[in-house]
């Protein structure tokens, strides 16, 4: 499901909300999660899902375009579990 999809469904679900009301709720729903998650912390929507960040190690990569081999840095990268 697309974000759209989910206003669409949403709105639907709620006649008596306006379409761009639902829009900026579910802005700002992913605003909020995306802004827990940059400060490192854990989001879990009970009977949804958990989002949270997972460590990365340094590693050698490949280029696949030339075969060269590549150093890729250590990083948090996000994460989500289903409920």
């Amino acid at each position: 499901m697309t974000k759209s999809e989910l206003i669409a469904y949403l709105a639907e679900e709620n006649p008596h909300l306006y379409q761009r009301d639902v829009e900026r709720i579910v802005s700002t729903i992913f605003e909020e999660i995306t802004a827990a998650l940059s400060r490192g912390e854990r989001v879990e929507l009970r009977g949804f899902g958990a989002s949270s960040l997972k460590f990365r190690a340094p590693r050698v990569g490949r280029n696949p375009r030339t075969g060269e081999t590549v150093q890729v840095v250590a990083k948090r990268v996000p994460y989500f579990k289903t409920g």
